[in-house]
């Protein structure tokens, strides 16, 4: 039994647990107001908001119901476009109609449901991040322009908020219906599932890749989900090492104030994954596990040695290196009822410095062309310690060792640049795929690898530097 709260209505339902809650808030119940399009996570036509309880109050945040199996909102608030219907137009809808943000209206729902969960969020956000609440949201008639000036409308509505309770806020200025104010009390009365992970049970983190590679499989089966976990939860710091819990989405760590502390250009990194309702999806340990040799965040902790925490039901613990754990294409060390628990990595020491790098058609939901990381330590003009990593020019996400290992003690100027990538270009194996020829991938690592210490190395490596470099290399 699975049992939610689905805009004002109490929902028990032994349907699939694996069932996409796009189908299940469709077919089942007959709410037509969000949309089928992509099935795949790109479009936003089928974004849904979803509270779960945050201590004394519900904490909302977007997600693709396509791509969510009705499982993951087991004890949660899920409300559709015709939940948020009140007597008059919210303030979100009302911006929308005033500058004709809206034209076949098929993507519509999506746009008001990210922007009315924006506004349920921090009333001090900037212009700059409402709009990136959307991100996540395509149209194909508008042109976005109509679209930005209703977002400038709708921030300045939000920037008049006194009160700090949103809700409250919210219903009282008749943008939100007033049921929203009982989902506290009435999520607290609805008993949470069994947490604990049994053997034979399919265990999947956000479902973000396997609903789109595995749907049909995973309809029927017996799933827990790492975020039902506490166990799988949270992000600590504990002497010189960083643990991230499998269960951790992409948000939690792009908010965490214990990674900001360690990695200053983290949101900078991480808004380059995908879009909001993906990273509010996507956990640590999906993505691991996944396996894929572009995956974002196994290349951001190749580059830091991470080592991974596998368990089993039975209790029996082993460590290994995130190096290893890829042996080939989507092959990878797990066996049998094994799950990921966790990912740790040494905190860098003073004076290293780390830089991610990500080339993709879209800035937003897409993957990787080729993506790449690296952990650097100069002492005195001198590489004494590089990491160096690479997605999309191999199998599987690469650990560059032989390339980093040659960088060690040299000095980061334009030679030692102009044979690290002789070595580096020996070391990847890219093929010709959608997503490039494998000429076009050996180039984009060579840039990556350059931009790595353009960024970290400004007084080695100038900008006018750059073309002396590119002809050289």
């Amino acid at each position: 039994m699975i049992e939610f709260i689905l805009n004002d209505v109490l929902i028990k339902t032994n349907s699939p647990p694996g069932l996409p809650l796009l189908d299940f808030i469709r077919q089942e119940m007959g709410l037509m107001g969000t949309k089928i399009a992509c099935r795949e996570g790109d479009c936003g036509a089928c974004t849904l908001m979803v509270g779960e309880l945050d201590g004394d109050k519900v904490s909302y945040k977007t997600i693709v119901s396509c791509l969510t199996p009705l499982v993951n909102v087991q004890s949660k608030h899920v409300v559709s476009i015709e939940g948020l219907n009140g007597d008059q137009l919210s303030h979100v809808q009302q911006a929308i109609v005033d500058h004709s943000g809206t034209q076949c209206g098929f993507c519509t729902p999506g746009f008001v449901i990210s922007l009315m969960t924006k506004s349920l969020s921090d009333a001090n956000s900037s212009l700059d991040e409402t709009l990136a609440s959307v991100d996540g949201n395509i149209c194909r008639c508008t042109g976005y322009k109509s679209i930005e000036r209703a977002v400038k409308d709708i921030w300045e509505v939000n920037q008049r908020r006194k009160d700090k309770d949103a809700p409250q806020w919210m219903v009282k200025n008749k943008y939100l219906p007033e049921y929203f104010l009982s989902i506290h009390d009435r999520l607290s009365n609805i008993i949470l599932p069994d947490e604990r992970i049994k053997k034979s049970n399919v265990i999947l983190g956000g479902g973000t890749d396997l609903m789109v590679q595995k749907a049909d499989s995973i309809m029927h089966a017996g799933l827990q989900t790492l975020r039902e976990k506490d166990i799988l939860h949270g992000i600590m710091i504990e002497d010189d090492h960083c643990i991230l819990q499998a269960g951790a989405t992409v948000t939690e760590l792009l908010t965490s104030l214990e990674l900001r502390s360690i990695f200053p250009g983290i949101q900078k990194y991480f808004k380059l994954l995908s879009s909001t309702q993906i990273r509010n999806m996507g956990t640590l340990g999906g993505n691991i596990v996944n396996a894929s040799p572009i995956g974002d965040l196994i290349v951001f902790f190749l580059a830091l040695d991470a080592k991974l925490q596998i368990n089993s039901p039975d209790g029996g613990r082993r460590s290994v290196a995130l190096k290893d754990f890829y042996l080939d294409y989507k092959k990878i060390d797990l066996k049998q009822g094994e799950y990921v628990e966790a990912l740790s990595f040494n905190i860098p020491l003073h004076g290293y410095q780390f830089n991610f790098e990500k080339v993709s058609k879209r800035e937003h939901l897409d993957i990787a062309s080729v993506n790449s990381a690296i952990l650097l330590h100069l002492q005195d003009n001198l590489i004494k310690d590089v990491r160096l990593s690479a997605g999309g020019v191999g199998p599987i996400p690469m650990f560059l060792e032989k390339t980093s290992s040659f960088l060690q003690g040299r000095r980061p100027d334009v030679e030692s640049l102009s044979e690290a990538n002789s070595i580096l270009q020996d070391e990847i194996s890219p093929i010709d795929d959608i997503r490039g020829s494998e000429e076009y991938k050996r180039l984009l690592l060579r840039q990556l690898f350059i931009a790595h210490f353009i960024e970290l190395c400004p007084d080695q490596i100038r900008m006018d530097q750059l073309q002396e470099i590119l002809i050289q290399i």
